[in-house]
């Protein structure tokens, strides 16, 4: 998994102050995928690398760490 995107989705989700239970009700995923995508230990499908784009209001390519 790429480490960038392990740490932005982490950042993100503090900087709003939300749970990774929180998160994840707002993208349709569960609390323990939320886990397992900011410790590496999974990666999201597309859809939910898109959903939690649109809820961040950010690119994918960011989320992703191929942009600044």
């Amino acid at each position: 998994m790429n480490e960038k995107f392990c740490i932005r989705l982490k950042e993100l989700r503090q900087e709003k102050n939300l749970s990774q239970l929180a998160l994840a009700k707002q993208i349709g995923a569960s609390q323990k995928a939320i886990d397992f995508w900011e410790k590496g230990i999974n990666e999201p499908k597309l859809t939910y690398i898109i959903n939690l784009a649109n809820y961040f209001g950010i690119t994918t390519d960011y989320l992703l760490g191929l942009e600044d």
